[in-house]
């Protein structure tokens, strides 16, 4: 796949099903940092394949929240004001060719299996992402390229049983991953003719040539998949850098529906970004964030 200069690249990737939480803020903070300090180039792109869940005032309100906590970006089309987001639903061409490849690889084959199915399981421990890792029912015994495509199956990536998927990571060090055990095959491509997350995001990050993603701790097993899906294509993956998750008091990390931590209400509530990069748990894996 072609790509598009050889110097830092990162990129800033929301998906608009709810308002952005102080997690987030931070997280894109130190993706901005980590292009800051390369002098590298910050790219916006609006994750909306979830058509379930995605809003477009949710798309909009992220932009504003964004630019309202001081993050700015400089690459992206140029719709609605300087620099907006690319969309991954205006992107589906590439991740059907690429979903082309794999089938023509022998990369992935059909599921009839649904989400309960594989929960009720007996065998189906779950992932640390929480995501029930599959029990192989439809995996078949060999995968060709020239397989049918039954209508009302989702396709799933073949992981490699038993193989060390560990990577180097610039936030946590060496992160130690099994396929097979920490995770499972995953589904690449929906029934409905979507694309997975996974699969999506290595495309994207690819044709977009990303240097480094940073993101969140919670997508350690995403990216382990998704550097899997990269050597299937013949790609070489980005490097990565995970940051802890924001979590409160309680322990449990902040989600989209703890509104009362989100962007949106701590501005009207009278915060401002400076106060929030002040508060101590903003900063306390990256001490340096303060200015």
């Amino acid at each position: 796949m072609d790509s598009v200069g050889t110097s830092y690249r990162g990129r800033l990737a929301p998906s608009p099903t709810g308002y952005l939480h102080l997690g987030h803020a931070r997280t894109f903070w130190w993706a901005a940092e980590r292009v800051r300090q390369a002098n590298g180039t910050l790219v916006l792109r609006d994750d909306d394949l979830d058509v379930q869940r995605a809003r477009p005032a949710f798309a909009q309100a992220q932009i504003d929240d964004l630019r309202w906590f001081g993050l700015d970006w400089s690459e992206g089309p140029d719709v609605g004001g300087p620099f907006g987001p690319y969309r991954q639903s205006q992107r589906r061409s590439l991740y059907a060719a690429a979903f082309s490849q794999l089938r023509e690889g022998g990369w992935v084959y059909p599921c009839r299996c649904t989400r309960r199915d594989i929960q009720a399981a007996v065998s189906a421990p779950h992932a640390s992402d929480d995501e029930p890792i599959y029990p192989g029912t439809c995996r078949p015994q060999r995968i060709d390229g020239n397989q049918p495509e039954p209508s009302g199956s989702n396709w799933r990536f073949r992981v490699p049983d038993g193989e060390d998927c560990s990577f180097d990571d610039g936030a946590l060090g060496t992160v130690s991953l099994v396929a097979g055990r920490d995770f499972g095959d995953f589904i690449v491509w929906r029934q409905d003719g979507v694309p997975s997350y996974q699969l999506a995001c290595i495309v994207d990050d690819t044709a977009m040539a990303m240097t480094e993603v940073v993101r969140g701790a919670d997508l350690l097993i995403s990216t382990a998949r998704q550097r899997l899906l990269a050597r299937a294509l013949g790609w070489t993956p980005p490097a990565y850098f995970h940051c802890p998750l924001w979590c409160d008091a309680d322990g449990v990390r902040l989600a989209k529906r703890a509104d009362a931590m989100s962007l949106r209400s701590l501005r009207q509530t009278g915060w401002s970004p400076e106060q929030l990069r002040a508060r101590p748990e903003f900063d306390h894996f990256f001490p340096s964030s303060r200015t």
